[in-house]
């Protein structure tokens, strides 16, 4: 693959659709390019990778990095999404592993969650920090409903990942998993699955007017599901690898049927009608 700077470069790839996943996700992509994105909130986590699935352009962004080298509460999510936005990004879809809060999400389901709950702490949660920059964004429907729709539809039948439509998703600071007794909290306010990646980068895409679905796929039961132990980093991981191809076939038909997406067909392309903001946007 090559790499090029967006910095001045004219001829830099663009895509329509951005995938922000974990290192498995580059072979999917065909014709892989590496492009290197400057932000205002410093350097992504790793280069976009640009390729086409399917014939539809994409851009692929390693949510760790290469080799997993920020965990989750270090994560730059401002600059990940900043940069999918500069090369011309309006809908994202963010596959991540989760922990299942109900006893009937064994591993391997896909939840599409249609709600978020932010428990996260200490992380950058906006792109409108400075002094004047006040910008209140909509967030009542984290997700966008095209894309959980496109999801849905791709993984009907899939008898490798039986899917869920909707549930709660509740994102943890990280990098330790819960205890037993935040588990059974999660559980009694009826949540669906916990993770610890999906804040803020759902409330910053929807800052920068992008549409974004998150895809868990569960590797565990969390630690409050009733007769289960505490879960394990090495239980997630073996579980993830047997069902990564898997999840990477159910992200390529998804990005197949996705259609066009433009300001009159998604209201997370209009998140910021009438609102003055305080700099342009990419």
């Amino acid at each position: 693959m090559t790499s090029q700077s967006t910095a001045g470069a004219e001829s830099a790839p663009t895509a329509e659709i951005g995938v922000i996943g974990g290192s498995g996700f580059y072979t999917f992509l065909d014709d892989a390019r590496r492009v290197a994105v400057d932000t205002p909130f410093g350097p992504p986590s790793d280069d976009v990778v640009i390729g086409s699935v399917g014939g539809r352009s994409v851009a692929f962004l390693a949510r760790h990095g290469q080799g997993h080298r920020f965990p989750p509460h270090r994560v730059n999510y401002r600059a990940n999404l900043w940069a999918l936005r500069c090369v011309g990004v309006r809908q994202v879809l963010a596959p991540c592993a989760v922990g299942a809060l109900k006893p009937e999400f064994g591993p391997g389901t896909v939840v599409v969650p249609d709600q978020v709950v932010d428990r996260t702490w200490g992380r950058e949660h906006t792109v409108y920090d400075e002094p004047g920059a006040v910008v209140h964004v909509g967030f009542a429907d984290p997700y966008c409903p095209t894309g959980r729709a496109s999801v849905l539809d791709a993984a009907r039948d899939d008898a490798d990942l039986p899917s869920v439509d909707g549930g709660t998703l509740v994102v943890i600071n990280g990098p330790r998993f819960s205890s037993r007794a935040e588990s059974q909290w999660h559980q009694a306010a009826g949540w669906s699955v916990v993770g610890m990646t999906g804040m803020p980068e759902a409330s910053i895409a929807r800052e920068l007017a992008m549409c974004f679905t998150s895809v868990c796929l569960v590797t565990d039961a969390d630690a409050g599901v009733e007769g289960q132990p505490g879960v394990t980093h090495e239980e997630v991981l073996a579980v993830f690898a047997t069902k990564v191809e898997h999840l990477k076939d159910l992200v390529r038909r998804t990005i197949a049927q996705l259609p066009p997406v433009d300001d009159s067909n998604c209201e997370c392309r209009n998140a910021l009608d009438g609102i003055t903001l305080p700099f342009e946007l990419p």
